[in-house]
């Protein structure tokens, strides 16, 4: 099959899922293009199979914005014509599947070029949401000839915020479990943690909504009977005030700001327990990549987290902004060897079962399938 991936190539679990299905399906034998304004961050080097289309935006002095989106149709025009390309899958609906849907437009006199948008979560809870989009939200789901969302979660929020009527089908995120997997030699650990304290781990892009601040206040309270080190993997907005808040706590020596990085598996594997005390998460693919590296899980209960996290067996979910509960949920499972270990075995087994690549891109295949005899 020949196929179409566009995503936002940046940080993000969107474009992170979106490049990894690419490479799966391409060692499996499918010929994958990728059409986007950059490289995306997760492809690396060269695989078979897979092509990269830059789009290339023009700069007119009349235009006050670029216009991506019409650039974007454009490219996917191009490219659907000259590789004959069976099908287009989108993440994120805008602006990506109104390109996708405008690009079908062009095509209809030569092809019926099939559109599968998956929606990813701040499309769909936040930015779409807005007046000037919602509209355009609806009119791009309805008019994909399929529908996937990662989460039950997202999936209703969808029905409910936009009226939809559409099938929507859930395919979660997934992860490679055989490249996140627990490596206990792990040579970070000695340099994060010279002193054998528990290791925090968190990774995000510092927006408000993941609430980082609250994992330096978390640890401030587990260091008080537990020896403990965190460590934050990631930047953006809010990276100011968690440096601030580690002075004024006086945790600098205990905080450790690693920035962006692409050496993830080694980073989880130096250490023991994952922090999410986000606001809001349609799904989590940072702690499943935690999980599948055998690290238990502490989380906020929002979203499509407690469809991931099985609270008292791989992890621990409290409310929302509840960081006592969550430091001792910390100091429990730091204090008792047996159940961390019980936690930790239970988390990669979760991963193994039911959000290993193996069982998902099969998902996404038969999807694809469906759509294109539909």
């Amino acid at each position: 099959m020949k196929i179409g991936i566009t995503c936002y190539p940046t940080y993000g679990g969107s474009g992170a899922i979106a490049t990894e299905l690419g490479k799966a399906l391409a060692l499996k034998g499918h010929e994958v293009h990728f059409i986007s304004y950059a490289r995306p961050f997760r492809l690396g080097e060269f695989v078979e199979n897979i092509v990269f289309h830059e789009v290339e935006m023009s700069s007119y002095p009349l235009f006050e914005f670029p216009m991506y989106s019409l650039a974007l149709a454009s490219k996917m025009v191009e490219v659907a014509d000259y590789e004959k390309l069976d099908l287009m899958h989108v993440h994120y609906a805008i602006p990506h599947a109104v390109s996708a849907y405008l690009a079908k437009q062009m095509l209809k006199d030569k092809r019926d070029i099939k559109i599968i948008t998956t929606l990813h979560g701040t499309d769909i809870t936040l930015v779409g949401l807005e007046p000037s989009f919602l509209p355009m939200v609806k009119f791009s789901i309805e008019e994909s000839d399929g529908v996937t969302a990662v989460s039950r979660f997202l999936k209703e929020k969808t029905i409910t915020n936009y009226n939809i009527d559409k099938d929507i089908v859930v395919i979660n995120n997934f992860v490679d479990a055989n490249l996140y997997m627990p490596n206990v030699s792990s040579k970070l650990r000695e340099h994060i943690a010279p002193n054998n304290e528990k290791v925090i781990v968190h990774t995000s892009n510092f927006r408000p909504v993941k609430r980082v601040p609250e994992t330096i206040k978390i640890l401030d309270i587990v260091r008080k009977e537990i020896p403990a080190k965190l460590v934050l993997v990631g930047d953006g907005p809010d990276r100011s005030e968690c440096e601030r808040l580690c002075r004024e706590l006086k945790l600098c020596d205990h905080v450790k700001f690693l920035g962006k990085q692409n050496g993830l598996v080694d980073i989880l594997n130096a250490s023991d327990l994952f922090l999410i005390p986000s606001q809001s998460e349609s799904f989590g693919l940072a702690a499943l990549e935690a999980m599948s590296c055998a690290l238990p899980v502490i989380s906020s209960s929002v979203g499509g987290l407690p469809e991931l996290i099985k609270h008292n067996e791989t992890g621990f979910i409290a409310e929302i902004g509840d960081i006592g509960r969550m430091a001792k949920y910390a100091i429990e499972l730091f204090s008792n060897k047996r159940k961390y270990d019980l936690f930790s075995n239970a988390s990669r087994k979760r991963v193994e079962n039911n959000f290993d690549k193996k069982i998902v891109i099969p998902e996404y295949e038969s999807f694809y399938n469906k759509i294109m005899n539909s």
